[in-house]
């Protein structure tokens, strides 16, 4: 690994573990620095532009709407001027559900899409995919039922996450990436052009 890697792999990394900082810290103007314009972040509750996002995160934000995000072990393919990343993360969030406070935590992997402009790397795309989550109550005494038929709505990796986020009013995206599966194999094959230089499919 020559030293022009090693630089860019670290930058990489930086930005992704600042995403997680300053999104969950509620840091917006410094948020904004890891996109670049023309960046898309695809969620269960959102998807648009990096602008659009960051809307929807300040509004969640002022209503109490409390996510947050932890990172592991990361991999990084690079090609040149471009790069995918994929991260292990799991996104944690707290809500009532059925007037029991509850937290859901989904599993899964941050994969990014990444370039190179002007000796910056940035954010081109950010598609989570979802392996698997859980909901508990808060207080363990609690008892908490779900709506079997609801639950059952949305695809096992996000499942219990969908089910809250649904509660709270939000669209839910229901073909979102899984561990397994076409959607998450379409995803792969994407990374695979964006790293021979063909056009981002959108």
């Amino acid at each position: 690994m020559d030293d022009e890697e090693r630089h860019d792999r670290l930058a990489i990394r930086e930005l992704i573990e600042n995403w997680v900082v300053w999104r969950d810290a509620g840091d917006w103007e410094r948020f904004r620095t890891v996109w670049f314009d023309d960046g898309r972040m695809m969620a269960t509750w959102t998807q648009g532009t990096a602008d659009e996002f960051i809307a929807m995160s300040k509004a969640g934000w002022s209503k109490g709407v409390s996510i947050l995000h932890f990172l592991g072990g990361q991999s990084i393919d690079l090609a040149g001027s471009r790069a995918i990343s994929q991260t292990k993360m799991t996104i944690s969030q707290r809500a009532s559900v059925h007037d029991v406070v509850v937290d859901v935590v989904c599993t899964g992997r941050f994969y990014d899409f990444l370039e190179k402009r002007d000796g910056r790397w940035g954010l081109v795309l950010r598609q989570p995919i979802y392996e698997k989550d859980r909901i508990d109550p808060v207080d363990p005494a609690a008892k908490l039922a779900l709506d079997p038929a609801l639950l059952a709505q949305f695809p096992e990796g996000y499942r219990h996450l969908a089910y809250l986020q649904s509660g709270l009013g939000y669209p839910i995206k229901r073909d979102m990436p899984g561990l397994k599966g076409e959607t998450v194999e379409r995803l792969y094959a994407s990374g695979a052009k964006w790293l021979k230089g063909e056009a981002l499919d959108r």
